[in-house]
């Protein structure tokens, strides 16, 4: 047998969606790090801009002794540093803690599926590397005010347990709806958390992109987000829950594109891909039926959104093919 065995399909197939996120963040750090006005956020960020392209040049080199093509990913042509700012000050630090939320669920289900020392170190380092620059963000978000907290709770004095099934209807003998759970709480609060900041986000892209048809897809994806935003929020609401409204992070007026369309519409793709993967826990673990109900006309929409966003990519040329398993038919 030899010293080490050939990557599986598995593993070149994790590399490959790891090295096209990598080079995505490593290009947009390049610009937010510019544009940084906070000396502590810049060094979060650079710091983090070192570890991405030591990973990106590690999975380069296994693909190269492989001898598998590397990927293109995202240049240097698909970022502008000194194009004026598009966002305002903190949004650069709320999209890296959203990218390392993306981030520590893939490197997880990564490692779950590879078989080879080396490449299980690689994602087990990328996972302690991941939940440390979120604990970054977070406290940095904390301590500048721009990261509202989850509301608290009177904690429980006694352990209960559901008495009647009218607990999974969301009603109570009264007929009305009962009150949501923490669990449900916690899903329905980061939905609208990280749909807040994907709006700002698609908002800035939109006044930005370079194509008429990227620009009403962004514009799009603007409605999409505040419908789940109003949706999910007027449901906290109907209990007297505060809803995460941290200030900052804003679009300004800038029309002067920083990012390629080709990453922009990456970007929002890899997005959309963590939505629909959010939704799905959210809607496992969620007993009222009236939230996985509400859940699974989004997963649809966001689902149907993304498909059109696929096309638009396609059309541009700037959807990068993944590694095809072969043709046997044709072969044959």
């Amino acid at each position: 047998m030899p010293e080490r065995p050939p990557i599986t399909s598995n593993e070149l197939a994790t590399l490959w969606m790891t090295y096209q996120q990598k080079t995505m963040l490593f290009r947009m750090l390049d610009y937010f790090i510019e544009k940084a006005e906070e000396e502590e956020a810049k060094k979060i960020m650079a710091d983090l801009r070192g570890e991405v392209q030591a990973v990106i040049q590690k999975i380069a080199q296994i693909l190269k002794e492989e001898g598998a093509a590397i990927p293109v990913g995202f240049t240097e042509q698909d970022v502008v540093p000194d194009a004026p700012a598009l966002f305002a000050n903190g949004f650069d630090i709320m999209f890296v803690r959203l990218m390392k939320s993306i981030s520590m669920g893939l490197h997880t289900l990564h490692l779950s599926m590879s078989y080879r020392e080396d490449i299980i170190l690689l994602y087990r380092d990328l996972t302690a590397m991941t939940q440390g620059y979120s604990k970054k963000c977070t406290q940095y978000l904390l301590g500048k005010g721009l990261l509202i907290r989850a509301p608290f709770v009177t904690m429980p004095e006694k352990v209960e347990f559901v008495k009647d099934t009218n607990y999974l209807k969301g009603t109570n003998l009264l007929g009305s709806k009962r009150t949501i759970n923490t669990v449900e709480l916690s899903q329905l609060y980061f939905t609208i958390e990280a749909n807040m900041m994907g709006m700002q986000m698609i908002t800035g892209f939109a006044q930005c992109a370079q194509e008429k048809e990227v620009r009403k897809f962004f514009s799009e994806g603007v409605e999409l987000a505040k419908g789940i935003i109003s949706e999910f929020t007027d449901m906290l609401l109907e209990d007297g829950i505060q809803t995460p409204l941290g200030p900052g992070g804003q679009a300004t007026r800038s029309t002067a594109a920083p990012f390629s369309d080709k990453l922009m519409m990456y970007c929002i793709s890899l997005f959309c891909s963590f939505s629909i993967g959010k939704n799905a826990i959210g809607t496992a673990f969620s007993l009222r039926n009236d939230i996985p109900a509400k859940a699974a006309i989004f997963t649809k929409d966001i689902f149907e959104y993304a498909h059109r966003g696929a096309k638009i990519m396609i059309q541009n040329g700037w959807m990068e093919e993944p590694p095809q398993m072969e043709e046997r038919r044709n072969l044959i």
